[in-house]
C-alpha cells in the first residue's frame, strides 16, 4: 500500500489476491468515471472517493441527488460487514469519522443558496437552458449585446424581461443593427422564461453571487471540505441540473489558473447522472464539454463523471477519463451485451479473467478498475472489492444539517438575497423620464393652442361674435382641430397609469435616445 499523502486506497485484496488498487493522487486531475447499473454501489464507491481526497487535503464538489450522501458530515456506525471488508482487502487502521462539509442548495432549503447572475451564465448555457431553438437563441445573444452596448446590466430574470420587452419595442431599429428580431421569437423566449421561473430559477438568477473559491474550502485540520449540493429537487428538472453543472464547470475553467501538473488536485469534481448533461445536447455544447474537459485538468481539476453506462458519455469525453471504477452491468437484451462488450473494450485486458465477464459477474460493492499507474499509462483491469467508507451511509437528520450549517465557513455569507440596480430598473426610468417628457411636451403644445386661440378671440369682430351666439356653439370647441383633441385627449390620459403607459408606446423611440 502505498504511502497516504501519494495515492488513495480504493481497493483490492480478498480470497483470489486481488491487487490492490490505489490512485495516485498526482493522477487525480486526470479524470474519472463511476459507471454501473441501479443499485450496483456507485454511491458509496463515490462517498468512499470524496472521503480519500478530502483526508488527502483536497476539497471535493459532489451532487447529493437522492438526499443520502449527508451522511458524511457524521461517524459511520460500526458494522461487522464493514469491518469484515476492511479486513478482507487488508486495509489496516480502518476506523469511523466524520468527514468535514458544506451543504449547498439551488433552492436555499437544504443547504446554501447557490446563486449566479444571467450575465454570468450566459447566452450559449442560457439558451440549452430554456431549450431555445436557433432563432431563439440568435435574440438571446442580441439582448446580450444590447445589454453590453447600452450598459444594461443583467443579473436576473426580471433584467433578461425588461431587455426582451425593449427589444420589441424598437424592433424594427434594432433589426436593422443587430439582425432580425420578430415578436414571434420574443413571445417564446418570455414563455420559457415563465416556465423556468416556474422551476425555481429565480432562486438562482440573483445576488450575491457565488464565489468558485467556497467550493475550495480546507478545514483546521488539514481536510478538505466536500461541498455537497442538494439536488433532489433540482433533479425534477434535468436539464436546469446539468445545464447549471457545466456552468458551473465553465466557471472553474474560465477562473482558475494553470498549474501544469500539481502533485495533488486543487479541487475534484463528481458530477452524478452524467448522461443528463449529454442528452439531445447539440454539438456545440458537447464540443464546450470536451473542451473544458481536455484542458481543466492543466487548472488542478479532476472531473469524474458518474453514470451507468459508458455509452452515456461521448467517445471524445470518454477517451480522457484515465481513472475508472466499472461496476455491475446488466445485459439482458442484445443491446444491453453490446453496451457491455463495448464498456470492456475501454479496458486494458487482464489475462486472468474475461472483462465483459468480469462486469456482468461483479457484485454489489464490487467493480473492476483501473488507475493510471506511475507514468500515466492505464492499468491493467481488476476485480476489486472497494474498501468500506468511514463516515456515515445514508441520510442525515435536519437537525444535524442546520447545525452544522450554523457552523459552516461561508455560514451568513448568501442567505439573503440582493437586488441590485441594473437593466429592469435603469429603463424603468428611462421610461419615466420618457413619460414625463411627453407629458410636458403636450401640456406646452396645449398651451400655446390655448393663447392661440385666446388671441385670435380677443380681436374677432363683434358681428361674427354674435353669429356664433346665436348659433349656440362655443367658439373653442368649433376651433379645436383633430390634433387639438388629440392633444387634449391625450394629456387627460397622462392623468392616469394607463394614459403613461400608452405614451411610453407611442413615444418609445425616446429610450434609445437617453
Amino acid at each position: 500500500m502505498s504511502q497516504p499523502d501519494k495515492a488513495i486506497f480504493v481497493g483490492g485484496g480478498g480470497e483470489e489476491q486481488r491487487t490492490a488498487q490505489e490512485l495516485y493522487l498526482k493522477f487525480g486531475n486526470r479524470h474519472g468515471l463511476i459507471a454501473g447499473a441501479t443499485g450496483t454501489g456507485k454511491t458509496i464507491t463515490m462517498q468512499v472517493l470524496a472521503e480519500e481526497f478530502s483526508a488527502a487535503g483536497v476539497p471535493v464538489f459532489l451532487t447529493d441527488i437522492k438526499g443520502d450522501v449527508g451522511g458524511m458530515a457524521m461517524p459511520g456506525t460500526p458494522r461487522g460487514g464493514l469491518e469484515r471488508r476492511a479486513e478482507q482487502i487488508g486495509l489496516d487502521g480502518y476506523g469511523y469519522r466524520e468527514t468535514p462539509v458544506i451543504f449547498w442548495d439551488f433552492f436555499g432549503e437544504h443547504g446554501h443558496p447557490v446563486r449566479a447572475t444571467i450575465a454570468e451564465v450566459g447566452p450559449l448555457l442560457l439558451s440549452r437552458m430554456l431549450d431555445l431553438t436557433e432563432a431563439q437563441e440568435g435574440v438571446i445573444n442580441v439582448a446580450f449585446r444590447i445589454s453590453d452596448d447600452e450598459g444594461l446590466p443583467i443579473l436576473d430574470l426580471k433584467d433578461l424581461r425588461a431587455i426582451l420587452n425593449f427589444l420589441g419595442e424598437n424592433q424594427r431599429e434594432i433589426s436593422v443593427q443587430y439582425g432580425n428580431v420578430t415578436t414571434q421569437s420574443i413571445g417564446a423566449i418570455q414563455r420559457k422564461l415563465l416556465v423556468l421561473e416556474n422551476q425555481g430559477a429565480a432562486h438562482f438568477f440573483s445576488e450575491p453571487a457565488l464565489q468558485l473559491s467556497d467550493f475550495m474550502c480546507i478545514a483546521p485540520d488539514g481536510r478538505g471540505y466536500v461541498s455537497i449540493l442538494h439536488a433532489e429537487r433540482l433533479m425534477r428538472t434535468p436539464q436546469l441540473y446539468a445545464t447549471f453543472l457545466l456552468w458551473l464547470l465553465s466557471q472553474l475553467f474560465e477562473e482558475l489558473h494553470e498549474v501544469g501538473n500539481p502533485d495533488k488536485p486543487i479541487l475534484v469534481f463528481f458530477f452524478d447522472e452524467a448522461h443528463l448533461l449529454f442528452n439531445n445536447a447539440p454539438r456545440a455544447l458537447v464540443e464546450k464539454v470536451e473542451r473544458v474537459a481536455r484542458l481543466i485538468r492543466s487548472k488542478g481539476v479532476g472531473v469524474y463523471f458518474v453514470t451507468q453506462n459508458p455509452d452515456d458519455v461521448p467517445d471524445s469525453v470518454l477517451g480522457q477519463l484515465g481513472n475508472r471504477v466499472q461496476q455491475a452491468l446488466r445485459a439482458f437484451t442484445a443491446r444491453d451485451q453490446q453496451a457491455l462488450r463495448r464498456a470492456a473494450q475501454t479496458y486494458r485486458p487482464n489475462p486472468r479473467f474475461d472483462i465483459a465477464d468480469a462486469i456482468r459477474d461483479v457484485g454489489v460493492g464490487e467493480a473492476v478498475t483501473s488507475f493510471l499507474e506511475d507514468k500515466g499509462n492505464p492499468g491493467m483491469a481488476e476485480r476489486t472489492l472497494i474498501r468500506p467508507p468511514a463516515s456515515q451511509m445514508g441520510p442525515i437528520e435536519d437537525g444535524q444539517r442546520q447545525m452544522l450549517m450554523l457552523r459552516s465557513p461561508v455560514a451568513g455569507k448568501y442567505e439573503v438575497m440582493i437586488d441590485s440596480d441594473s437593466a429592469h430598473e435603469m429603463l424603468a426610468r428611462r421610461a419615466e423620464e420618457a413619460a414625463k417628457e411627453a407629458d410636458a411636451l403636450l401640456k406646452q403644445t396645449e398651451a400655446e393652442k390655448e393663447r392661440e386661440f385666446t388671441a385670435a378671440r380677443r380681436y374677432e369682430p363683434p358681428a361674427r361674435r354674435g353669429r356664433a351666439t346665436t348659433t349656440g356653439r362655443s367658439p373653442a370647441r368649433r376651433g379645436d382641430s383633430a390634433v387639438d383633441v388629440f392633444a387634449k385627449s391625450m394629456a387627460r390620459q397622462l392623468g392616469t397609469r394607463s394614459g403613461q403607459a400608452l405614451v411610453r408606446g407611442v413615444l418609445g423611440g425616446l429610450l434609445r435616445g437617453r
